[in-house]
């Protein structure tokens, strides 16, 4: 049987899951970063829409918890987990992260898609998942989209057209 393929599409501050023929996309990359942590023998990867670094940013109540690294990354790994993925053999590869404004204030604060790009690094290690590929920093957006077959994570950055990492 063979499936036709989709692209399973996933928002601002958004998760989700895919398995081989389909395909992952994110568009709308800025100071967001696009992670995606996969098992290759298994062909199956997740992609999470990380808006900022750490929930302790949110306010009270019910957070979204994909909008942060640290809770939408530790929640996808679990996804995964649940789906068949074997923890010993996910890998990441991560893209996003511009500098989108420029301030004249050196305000951390500001900082939003390197201090984005630092919390996602910073969660990965903790749990251990290797990043074998990146495509981060500089002021333009970018669109992402991840085959869980060639384990390829397809960047188009504005402005400077499209690279397979």
């Amino acid at each position: 049987m063979n499936e036709i393929a989709k692209v399973i599409k996933v928002g601002i501050a958004d998760m989700n899951i895919v398995r081989y023929p389909h395909v992952i996309r994110t568009s709308g990359l800025g100071s967001c970063v696009g992670v995606v942590i996969y098992d290759q023998i298994k062909e199956l990867a997740g992609m999470v829409h990380v808006m900022l670094p750490d929930s302790s940013l949110a306010k009270e109540g019910h957070i979204n918890i994909a909008k942060y690294a640290d809770t939408g990354i530790n929640e996808l790994v679990k996804r995964l987990i649940r789906e068949g993925a074997r923890p010993s053999s996910l890998k990441a590869k991560i893209a996003g992260g511009a500098q989108m404004f420029q301030f004249s204030s050196g305000n951390d604060l500001m900082r939003i898609g390197p201090r984005n790009v630092e919390a996602v690094k910073h969660c990965l290690r903790k749990l251990g998942i290797p990043i074998v590929a990146e495509d981060v920093g500089g002021n333009n957006g970018r669109t992402i989209e991840f085959n869980p077959k060639t384990c390829l994570l397809n960047v188009r950055t504005v402005n400077k057209g499209a690279a397979d990492i």
